[in-house]
């Protein structure tokens, strides 16, 4: 059953940004961003109805969750919307998974205990390297085609730094620490759905078409990917620990890619899957993930447990936070990215 879940959240989290690509042909990208997050909040406020969980008191937190809602869900998921406009749904879940780089980077400003080791060091530098060959400069200036697709990227890159933040955020304030999981992701779609309701009519204009696959897709994205796959994955991280569950991370841009070219016909350059890579061993350098298999090893020769849940790939262990598209440093609940 726990791998039948691993399975769903991997293909859940990673067609996020196929379903938002389908979405964007009858909505405008603000339109799309509200329409997920409002769905998600819906369904997470359904569960949490259901199970009779209770809402948090403590008045600290909610102003603290407002802080993180920004970050990991309003912010983020109106950057993803806009850039799919103009970059292929493969590519912006390549980028996606350069998350774990950017917490890393904003856990070092945000959080004074936080220092990078020369082996994380290692990581963003790789990581970095692997935006660039995502990038492909070589190809700006003779191919106008790709020219047009920088300043989506760069906005899939401050999605990435959004989602950063509003994990640092979470762990330098230990928002949501000790309580439930589901509670505070309710709560944080919660605030984020009204956020976004409130400022819709300025920003999400525009014309709506709606025919069945449009419809389907908004489902998708934001009742099941924003929304259930939260659920699905908080069941499987107390079954499996935070550091297990979280390689989902290296499987949703394989899904990404993927579907972008399989099913929408996206063109894929030689640089992109390459720069994926590089990316993913950037990620793996930084959580010492190939470490952390060799301590695990060598603690099962000593009798001794495995490897804390802090080595996973952002390498911090914090409470509880739900980014768009399910990327998170393990030792929090969310494996990932954009319910997306």
């Amino acid at each position: 059953m726990n791998a039948l879940l691993y399975v769903l959240v991997a293909l859940t989290w990673g067609s996020s940004f196929f379903f938002a690509k389908i979405g964007l042909e009858g909505l405008a990208p603000q339109q799309v961003a509200t329409v997920r997050t409002v769905l998600g909040a819906v369904t997470l406020v359904g569960i949490l109805l259901v199970t009779r969980r209770r809402w948090p008191r403590d008045r600290r937190v909610w102003g603290h969750l407002f802080v993180v809602a920004v970050f990991l869900n309003a912010v983020p998921s109106s950057l993803m919307a806009w850039a799919e406009q103009t970059v292929p749904s493969g590519l912006a879940s390549i980028y996606n998974a350069t998350t774990p780089i950017m917490t890393l980077l904003a856990l070092a400003v945000l959080v004074p205990t936080e220092r990078l080791s020369r082996r994380q060091v290692l990581g963003i530098v790789t990581g970095i390297v692997g935006v660039l060959v995502l990038v492909g400069p070589w190809d700006l200036v003779g191919d106008p085609r790709v020219l047009a697709t920088v300043p989506g990227q760069l906005a899939l890159l401050g999605m990435t730094a959004s989602y950063g933040v509003g994990l640092a955020w979470l762990r330098r304030f230990g928002v949501g620490s000790g309580q439930d999981p589901t509670t505070v992701a309710t709560v944080q779609l919660s605030l984020a759905a009204l956020l976004m309701l409130v400022v819709a009519p300025v920003v999400a204009t525009g014309p709506v078409r709606l025919d069945w696959r449009i419809v389907a897709a908004m489902v998708a994205l934001g009742a099941v990917g924003t929304g259930l796959a939260y659920a699905w994955n908080t069941r499987l991280v107390g079954a499996w620990g935070a550091g297990r569950a979280s390689t989902v991370t290296y499987l949703t841009p394989v899904v990404g890619v993927g579907l972008g070219v399989l099913v929408l016909g996206e063109p894929l350059r030689w640089n992109e899957p390459v720069g994926g890579v590089v990316v993913l061993a950037g990620i793996a350098l930084a959580s010492g993930l190939l470490r952390g298999r060799r301590v695990a090893a060598g603690a099962a020769g000593a009798g001794r447990g495995p490897a804390r849940a802090a080595d996973g790939p952002a390498g911090a262990a914090g409470p509880a936070g739900a980014t768009a598209d399910g990327v998170a440093p393990a030792g929090t609940p969310t494996a990932t990215p954009p319910g997306r």
